[in-house]
């Protein structure tokens, strides 16, 4: 019989791959350009280090640095499609709550307890169920707090903690979250540093405390210097960090990229992370003098980064699980519950769980038919694709069918579906690179896209073929008054503008 891990990892497999879920997954167009990246590496076997795709940018240094991705998902794409893009991006998110769940099973919270907080969690991250190397980051973010958290609690040996330096190597070139290590490892070094010193040396037992607690702090510090100089093993070197560093540190890319700005709690998802919160506040209230002064930091710096950016919000959610779920276990506390003896012999038995032989058959079935097309037998069960009511499609058909030729300019958040789309055939104007195009250029290009003084000058300076916009937006209202371009094309989501010269021939 499977687990509840497995049918939970089942159940979401299930449901990002054959619902409409599915499609969520693609509701960001910056895949696109990390296929068409992917599908340069395995065609070059190197790296680019200058922009391809613009027509604004091209030739400039370009910092690739989720090229590891790109790899992966060029090579799935190019076998199996946007199925395999989606069944790679399902396999991870699956795993990574599948695997939330039974840690804390393994630490002897009730099956009950521990459901109810992952569920949270897992309501709480669909505001980021896309298809973006960020989900990735998810699995390594939870696997390097467990080597973390499990070696403190001596649940693993110290020297697991050499694993970190290679999951750094693995990281450093899958996503920039790999910054989130360091912040992991320099709390749980602080943690050290204060027990070692913070420890009495009364008795017996507090003096190998303190010894113990001296030799983690200067284990935990080789590791960290071991898995900084992983991090430099890179394309790019040194020099991806200071570029990371100038990106986040950039106040007006902060301030106008959505998934940068804080929580509005009023969508499905906000709440469940208000939920949460909620939870975690009235635990660690209650019995936070149980917490170490690791899990303490580790509570406010996942509070604070899940509150700060909604693009948080999964890693926040799950370190706040896994730190709080513990807190709950009833019997340790010596309270006693009427439902203690049944979720307690559900939990023994879900712990003695073995094999997830259910998982691996679902894995290998799934794969199988992302390869046959997404069909069962006659019937297509999977069918990946961009959601025409969010994306253009419908109008860069039209681009294909006629002599319209580009660069093309459209909003940054459609860019990656163009070069999807379009490339090598046209280049776009902009995308969501933004720490590719910069602040100046951003500014300049928000000021035609809203329609405000002096929003000639974007279109005026830059060759451009055909514009692709909203049918609301503010700049497709101007144009269409003006009559400097012709619309050539409209359906509910997108209208398509020309210069009267660049007109295509019917």
């Amino acid at each position: 019989m499977p687990s509840i891990a497995d049918l939970i990892f089942i159940g979401v497999f299930a449901a990002l791959l054959f619902t409409p879920v599915a499609d969520r997954l693609l509701g960001d167009a910056g895949i696109g350009w990390h296929i068409r990246t992917g599908e340069q590496i395995l065609a070059t076997h190197a790296v680019p280090r200058t922009d391809p795709f613009s027509s604004t940018m091209a030739g400039n240094p370009w910092f690739a640095w989720e090229w590891l991705f790109d790899a992966v998902v060029g090579e799935l794409h190019a076998r199996m499609g946007l199925n395999g893009v989606v069944w790679f991006t399902a396999l991870v998110i699956a795993s990574v709550f599948a695997w939330t769940f039974r840690l804390l099973i393994a630490r002897g919270v009730d099956v009950l307890t521990v459901l109810v907080l992952t569920m949270l969690a897992l309501y709480a991250s669909m505001i980021h169920f896309l298809a973006r190397p960020h989900v990735v980051s998810w699995l390594l973010a939870l696997a390097w707090f467990w080597i973390l958290d499990s070696t403190e609690r001596t649940e693993l040996p110290s020297n697991r903690l050499w694993l970190l330096p290679l999951l750094m190597l693995v990281w450093v070139n899958l996503h920039g979250g790999f910054l989130l290590g360091f912040a992991l490892l320099a709390i749980f070094w602080g943690g050290a540093v204060w027990d070692w010193f913070a420890t009495k040396e009364n008795r017996i037992e507090e003096s190998l405390a303190k010894i113990a607690a001296a030799k983690r702090t200067r284990q935990l510090l080789w590791v960290g210097l071991v898995s900084a100089a992983a991090s430099f093993v890179n394309p790019y070197g040194w020099k991806l960090h200071d570029h990371i560093y100038s990106y986040l540190t950039n106040s007006f890319l902060m301030d106008h990229v959505d998934e940068f700005k804080s929580p509005n709690f009023h969508g499905v998802a906000q709440k469940c992370f208000a939920v949460l919160l909620m939870i975690v506040i009235a635990t660690v209230a209650a019995r936070g003098r149980r917490l170490k002064l690791s899990e303490t930091l580790t509570v406010l710096f996942a509070i604070y980064a899940g509150l700060y950016a909604t693009r948080n919000i999964p890693v926040s959610s799950i370190l706040l699980v896994m730190i709080v779920a513990p807190l709950l276990r009833a019997r340790d506390s010596g309270e006693v519950s009427l439902d203690e003896g049944f979720f307690h012999r559900m939990t023994r038995i879900e712990a003695r769980s073995q094999g997830h032989l259910w998982c691996v058959v679902f894995t290998v079935v799934t794969l199988f038919v992302c390869a046959n097309d997404g069909r069962v037998g006659s019937k297509q069960r999977m069918h990946a694709s961009f959601e025409p009511s969010r994306m253009p499609v419908e109008a860069v058909n039209f681009l294909e069918q006629h002599a319209v030729n580009g660069p093309v300019f459209a909003p940054d958040s459609w860019g990656g579906y163009l070069i999807y789309r379009l490339y090598p055939r046209d280049k776009v104007v902009l995308d969501d690179r933004h720490d590719l195009y910069g602040e100046q250029f951003l500014k300049s290009y928000l000021t035609t896209l809203h329609g405000e003084s002096g929003w000639r000058h974007f279109l005026e300076e830059r060759e451009i073929g055909c514009m692709i916009l909203p049918t609301e937006a503010a700049l497709t209202s101007l144009l269409l008054e003006t009559g400097d371009w012709k619309p050539i094309y409209k359906d509910p989501v997108a209208i398509v503008f020309v210069r009267d010269s660049h007109q295509p021939n019917p």
